[in-house]
């Protein structure tokens, strides 16, 4: 019986805290932001994920309170360690630009979460990942073109752009300079300015 209690208390939090981020959700859709931060808040309090991470959107953005980066880093760190995602992501990227410790400390963290983010399908983190590899201090040209492609095949027009140059340079791949303008043109077609700069010269 106790522990029929006890489920029924974490049921009937996790509902609450569900029901508190679709009322932020929408009140965020209608302009009430302030509205909104504060149900997020009050179910992030509670833990859960989907609303950390929502608080963390507003900290980074400032809607409905202050801007404020480092409780950014703060929610969306802990909606990371519940294996949200898209917060793992987000907090990579704030490990990366504003996170304390030392750099290779945090590279290294960052790194591992954009593997997980981009292994679960989030485009952006596949795009930061391709760029991170060809351009890091060690540049990994196979590994960053297979993430530029993985986030070309889910429609990033700039990935795709990225994946003409490594087959007009031959960076991770053969040359092949037949398959760079079928990239650049995909690319263009999606909207890439550098693609169609690509493109005419």
């Amino acid at each position: 019986l106790e522990e029929a209690a006890f489920q029924l208390q974490q049921i009937f939090r996790i509902d609450i805290s569900i029901a508190l981020n679709i009322l932020g959700i929408e009140s965020m859709r209608v302009g009430h932001c302030q509205a909104a931060f504060t149900c997020f808040k009050l179910a992030a309090d509670r833990g859960y994920s989907k609303a950390q991470f929502n608080v963390g959107l507003c900290y980074e953005h400032g809607r409905g309170t202050e801007k404020d980066l480092e409780k950014a880093g703060f929610y969306y760190c802990q909606a990371a360690s519940s294996h949200h995602p898209m917060a793992q992501y987000r907090y990579a990227r704030y490990l990366l630009q504003h996170g304390p410790g030392s750099l290779w400390d945090r590279q290294h963290e960052a790194v591992a979460l954009l593997e997980r983010a981009a292994g679960a399908g989030i485009t952006e983190a596949q795009a930061y990942l391709g760029v991170f590899y060809m351009r890091g201090l060690q540049p990994q040209e196979k590994r960053g073109l297979k993430y530029l492609l993985q986030a070309a095949n889910s429609g990033d027009a700039q990935s795709r752009y990225h994946v003409g140059v490594c087959y007009e340079q031959g960076l991770g791949v053969q040359q092949n300079l037949a398959e760079a303008l079928r990239h650049y043109r995909q690319s263009a077609a999606a909207g890439s300015r550098q693609a169609r700069e690509r493109l005419r010269a």
